[in-house]
């Protein structure tokens, strides 16, 4: 019987599983990766009161054992695609720590926590309940997702995941940057050459790699000559931290992480939705990966996290055409995962910290907030944006909260003897309803003035229904104020002035919606 001359021999004969594109890639993805896994060591003890030993020995080594796991699963996928189609160029998807829930994460509800008990223990549990429920939902949007993206505008899913990244990722650490510009300013603009389309730097060195190198020469050289201060934190030493699951009490269930489910639930969607169109962008570069598979691993990653101590769930990297574009195909992703594993299970963090200054990392940073705050303009039509910026103010409001209560922390008064002195100079208690599940409500008017600018004042009239329930449940505007500073307010009734509200508006709108039906109709001959 005559062989087939057209089939080809098995990729994994003929695809070799480093190539120099690997190397770039695994440059790129791994200080990626880095940034976060530092910032986790930074923040966890300035915002949430976690000792610098436990961030070393317990959630660093979860984090590696959640990266580890995608990264191979990733890769495997690739070569999986590899094999079946005898091609040799396929990109695995990048993966590590999700910036936007690290963020949300710490300075949500794990440094709200800690503020209001002081009890770092609480903090870290509420943190891991939240990593754990997060992954729980995002592996269930692997059967799901595909229906709620159709049901819900891009926009509103793209601009609470906006508010996110312009309050607390780009102003966040724009101030930052702005506080130490000698050793912050100039790699922040080698970034913005760097990262530009059209642009390249010399050799093909790669942006996030020559800021970091430029700022760190910066700030040991100026502090050679006496014209900076530097103070590098003393490293950990070598120490063997290995990996060990925690109790499944500590993470499943939480009643305080419960509380913040307004901030968990948007996150989630948010994420998954992004999940998807990461997908998307990689079948459009070429790269069909199976849907299902590929959402299942990135929801059982954050469950890995959890069990093993990390507060921090994974997720897919934006990018996959840049990783393509830079020629890596399976090796670098498990390059990434063993590094960081290395890394994070010798207490290697530390070491890094000691010898690179964080502030020129947060111009990557605030670049991923800027680009990311980009994408809910430039990825939605044109006639949504004004619905977009709607959806902004709520983060924003919460941001300007967070800036009265640290006022008020320094002053040592509380904020509930303060929000009345105020009088009409400032709407204090507006300002606390408007910020109170600012990530949900964010979404909830977006949809509906995304609805009402389409003409679709029926769809508007659900969305506005919605909002209305979630507002008497208590997962959106509803506050009290205190002596001990201002709670959320959950159960039956809790917020029944914006209920009624959005009920009032519901009611609006489908009536609006039956009179343009009625006149749109055509009259009986």
């Amino acid at each position: 019987m005559a062989s087939d001359s057209h089939a080809l021999p098995p990729a994994s004969q003929r695809a070799p599983w480093l190539t120099a594109g690997d190397w770039d890639g695994f440059s790129a993805l791994f200080v990626d990766n880095l940034l976060q896994l530092m910032l986790i060591m930074v923040l966890c003890p300035s915002v949430c009161g976690i000792p610098a030993s436990f961030v070393v020995g317990v959630i660093l080594p979860g984090a590696a054992v959640s990266v580890l796991f995608g990264n191979v699963v990733y890769a495997w996928q690739a070569r999986r695609i590899m094999a079946r189609t005898g091609r040799r160029d396929v990109t695995a998807l990048p993966y590590g720590v999700a910036l936007s829930s690290l963020v949300s994460n710490i300075f949500l509800i794990m440094g709200p926590v800690y503020a209001k008990s002081h009890d770092w223990h609480l903090a870290y549990h509420v943190g891991l309940f939240a990593c754990f429920l997060r992954s729980v939902l995002e592996t269930g949007a692997a059967f799901f997702g595909d229906w709620i993206r159709r049901h819900t505008p891009r926009a509103a899913l793209l601009s609470p995941l906006a508010g996110i990244a312009l309050v607390y990722i780009a102003i966040g650490f724009v101030l930052e940057i702005f506080q130490q510009p000698a050793i912050s300013l100039v790699p922040l603009f080698i970034l913005l050459v760097g990262y530009t389309p059209g642009l390249r730097l010399p050799a093909r060195v790669p942006a996030g790699i020559l800021a970091i190198a430029a700022g760190t020469a910066l700030a040991w050289g100026l502090r050679a000559a006496g014209l900076f201060h530097f103070d590098p934190p003393a490293p950990a030493g070598f120490v063997l931290c290995l990996p060990r699951p925690v109790s499944a009490l500590d993470f499943v269930f939480s009643y305080d992480g419960l509380r913040y489910l307004s901030v968990i639930l948007p996150i989630a969607l948010v994420q998954m939705v992004e999940s998807l169109q990461i997908l998307e962008s990689a079948e459009a570069a070429g790269d069909a990966y199976d849907t299902r598979i590929s959402l299942l691993t990135n929801g059982l990653g954050g469950i890995v996290a959890a069990a093993f101590g990390s507060c921090f769930p994974t997720n897919l990297y934006l990018g996959h055409p840049a990783w393509k574009q830079l020629g890596a195909r399976s090796g670098y992703s498990v390059l990434n995962g063993a590094a960081i594993t290395l890394l994070c299970l010798c207490g290697g963090i530390t070491w890094v910290l000691c010898l690179i200054p964080l502030q020129p990392s947060m111009a990557i940073l605030m670049w991923v907030g800027l680009s990311t705050t980009a994408q809910a303009f430039t990825d939605v039509p044109r006639g949504h944006v004004i619905a977009v910026v709607l959806g902004l103010l709520p983060m924003l409001a919460q941001w300007g909260l967070g800036i009265l209560k640290s006022t008020a922390a320094a002053a040592g008064v509380s904020i509930a003897s303060i929000i009345d002195r105020f009088g009409d100079d400032l709407a204090v208690r507006g300002l606390i309803g408007f910020s109170q599940g600012a990530l949900v409500s964010s979404m909830l008017l977006t949809a509906i003035f995304v609805h009402i600018i389409d003409r679709r004042l029926d769809k508007a009239a659900l969305w506005a229904l919605v909002a209305a329930a979630l507002s008497a449940l208590g997962i959106v505007h509803a506050f009290r104020v205190t002596p001990g500073g201002i709670e959320s307010v959950f159960g039956w009734r809790a917020a029944p002035g914006f209920a009624l509200s959005y009920g009032g508006v519901a009611l609006l709108l489908a009536l609006f919606h039956l009179y343009r039906s009625k006149r749109a109709a055509p009259c009986p001959s």
